[in-house]
């Protein structure tokens, strides 16, 4: 090789290794990666870290948008896409392949959310069943800082089912078959954590009610937003679905304040305005219809169903008929992931359909009767497997005894010989009812007062 080659080849192999480095400099979020679900409808953040100056330019579905990282950072962001795919987007020479454009929901909570197929009824014949290259699942590393996430995307099959979340799976399949287009899922749930450890710091201190969660030393506030809620955002997203409130049943009536909190908190967070917001209400669990003056788990599944009323765009699966005694994990899956897909279905998605069980709604009394009226009745209320249960009364003095409830039309008229003059009833109201009041599309009432009275969980 003569002595011009050789500078010539030289100076190729320099070229070469500068643009090498120079593309490897530029490095997308985690979340954007091979096989990633990109959310259809809005406006779609691309972002990621690269050299202070180096110039960025994403292509992808005949969009090129540009621009120029500064302080390690770059972020663009792509108009409204079309479900579809798979597609391959380019940012400068790096491909990213096999992407689809579809709904994207955050599956969040603590062990009932995080409970994996493989541990839930019917796992072989779900897991052998579960392959669909348009269901994309992705699981967030636990951590309790900040953190750069990693790729991560799987297509949903028998090698990346069984240790992904089952509510969160039940969600999406059911999602998937009713709105043939790809899906999602975004997993970030810890077992055993309160609603406080994945809110963030400034959104406690911002409510008087909860500003002493921060002042008070802890490891338990704020510590999973920062670690696994803040590194998601801003990846566009449909909505979140959410299991969990065992770990605040000791403190529900401060669950009324916190719980909205933290939605709200999330909802700003992301900037998408109010994206649906859907969860899983307490189930069944402890003493079977145990009687007392107060019940902490009750008073929490109040806190869930006030939240559901009083938040916008924001639904309940009520699981009343899905709990276990005995394990605070039951096993039944499956049906808590199809009622949230139903919400999702209605609230998200406008469809007509029934997606809520009965919401008590008002009482009159007359006489010695106390007569309930329900929203969601649906096609009309029913009482399943025999006679309504679930029901106690109670006048003046507070004393609430068992009652017997007929459906008459569309409300329950509530009664008993030991209380002739009722002012307030209750039903389901223990930490593990023995309720079957539901609505004839098969949906179950929430458990609910009508009284005020104060309970064990209320501030002294």
């Amino acid at each position: 090789m003569n002595k011009a080659l050789f500078r010539v080849s030289i100076v190729l192999l320099i070229m070469l290794i500068a643009l090498s480095a120079a593309s490897a400099a530029v490095k997308p979020n985690g979340l954007i990666s091979d096989g990633a679900v990109l959310q259809q409808g809005i406006s779609v953040p691309i972002w990621g870290r690269a050299d202070d100056g180096e110039k960025v330019t994403v292509r992808f579905e005949g969009q090129t948008v540009s621009t120029t990282a500064r302080n390690g950072f770059w972020i663009v962001r792509l108009k409204p896409l079309t479900a579809g795919g798979p597609f391959t987007m380019k940012i400068n020479d790096l491909e990213l392949k096999n992407i689809l454009v579809g709904e994207v929901w955050i599956c969040s909570g603590q062990s009932n959310m995080a409970w994996t197929v493989k541990l839930s009824e019917d796992s072989e014949a779900v897991i052998a069943a579960s392959k669909d290259p348009l269901l994309r699942l992705y699981t967030v590393p636990r951590s309790d800082r900040l953190q750069e996430l990693p790729p991560g995307w799987q297509e949903a099959g028998p090698d990346t089912v069984p240790n992904f979340s089952a509510v969160g799976y039940f969600f999406g399949k059911h999602l998937r078959e009713a709105l043939k287009a790809p899906v999602g899922l975004i997993d970030s749930s810890v077992g055993g954590t309160p609603a406080e450890a994945w809110t963030s710091r400034s959104a406690l201190l911002a409510d008087p009610e909860l500003r002493s969660m921060v002042e008070k030393p802890s490891t338990r506030v704020s510590y999973l937003y920062n670690g696994m809620i803040a590194p998601l955002q801003p990846y566009a997203i449909r909505g979140a679905i959410w299991y969990q409130g065992e770990s605040n049943a000791g403190r529900a009536y401060q669950y009324r304040t916190l719980f909205p909190a933290m939605i709200r908190n999330w909802r700003e967070a992301w900037g998408h305005g109010d994206f649906t917001f859907l969860f899983v209400q307490l189930a069944p669990f402890g003493i079977v219809n145990e009687r007392r003056p107060e019940s902490s788990w009750a008073e929490l599944r109040e806190a869930q169903l006030l939240t559901s009323l009083n938040v916008p765009n924001t639904g309940m699966a009520v699981i009343t008929d899905l709990g276990d005694p005995v394990d605070i994990h039951p096993k039944k899956k499956e049906p808590v992931g199809a009622r949230l897909a139903l919400a999702a279905r209605a609230i998200a998605y406008g469809e007509n359909v029934v997606y809520s069980g009965p919401i008590y709604r008002s009482v009159e009394i007359k006489g010695d009767r106390a007569i309930l009226s329900f929203d969601h009745a649906g096609g009309g209320l029913m009482a399943k497997d025999g006679d309504l249960t679930g029901f106690t009364i109670a006048g003046d003095d507070q004393n609430f005894v068992d009652a017997r409830a007929v459906i008459e039309g569309n409300k329950v008229v509530v009664r008993s010989p030991d209380v002739p003059k009722p002012v307030a009833v209750r039903y389901g109201w223990s930490n593990c009812p023995v309720v079957n009041l539901f609505n004839k599309e098969d949906l179950p009432a929430s458990p609910f007062r009508t009284d005020d009275f104060p309970g064990v969980t209320e501030p002294k």
